[in-house]
């Protein structure tokens, strides 16, 4: 039950069935060519941080079998682990880190008498480093900068005054 058009006006269902119906006849896929597309594809993103400022590999890997794309996966991550690329990677985004400067926009701002004012970042700092501001609508804070502590550990908030200031309650 072979066309040699698969665009032919046939339909599969009018031919009538093969003589020998007991015998299945393996399936063999056709040569993929240099040309020919690999029709799977498996996305891996390895991040190292549970925020976007982790870093980040995003490899990818084709095949033209699912079996071949799962096999080629598999390759791909352990050459990248036994070649080092993965510590490599961590210490090339620890470098980029230190260059960083900061650029327009990276100032928290506050409401203030009408007007949105910049904030002086290096004021809203904790011993575990940079606050996070938060704005409720009604209320805003500066949080602590511990990520992963317990709320105990954390330093306690500095909340919005009525003069516009942050302070701890």
């Amino acid at each position: 039950m072979t066309h040699d058009d698969p665009f032919a006006d046939v339909s599969p269902w009018d031919e009538s069935a093969p003589a020998d119906t007991t015998k299945e006849k393996p399936v063999t896929p056709s040569t993929p060519t240099s040309t020919t597309p690999a029709p799977f594809k498996i996305g891996f993103t390895a991040k190292a941080g549970t925020d976007f400022g982790a870093e980040w590999l995003t490899p990818t890997v084709y095949g033209h079998t699912a079996d071949e794309t799962a096999t080629r996966g598999v390759e791909l991550l352990t050459a990248m682990k036994d070649a080092g690329l993965i510590d490599l990677n961590a210490k090339f985004a620890e470098y980029t880190r230190q260059q960083y400067k900061g650029g327009a926009g990276t100032t928290p701002k506050r409401f203030e008498n009408g007007k949105v004012v910049p904030t002086n970042s290096s004021d809203y700092t904790c011993e575990h480093g940079q606050r996070n501001f938060k704005d409720g609508g009604t209320w805003a804070a500066y949080f602590c900068g511990g990520r992963g502590l317990d709320k105990s550990e954390q330093c306690p908030p500095l909340w919005r005054q009525k003069d516009g200031t942050f302070r701890a309650k």
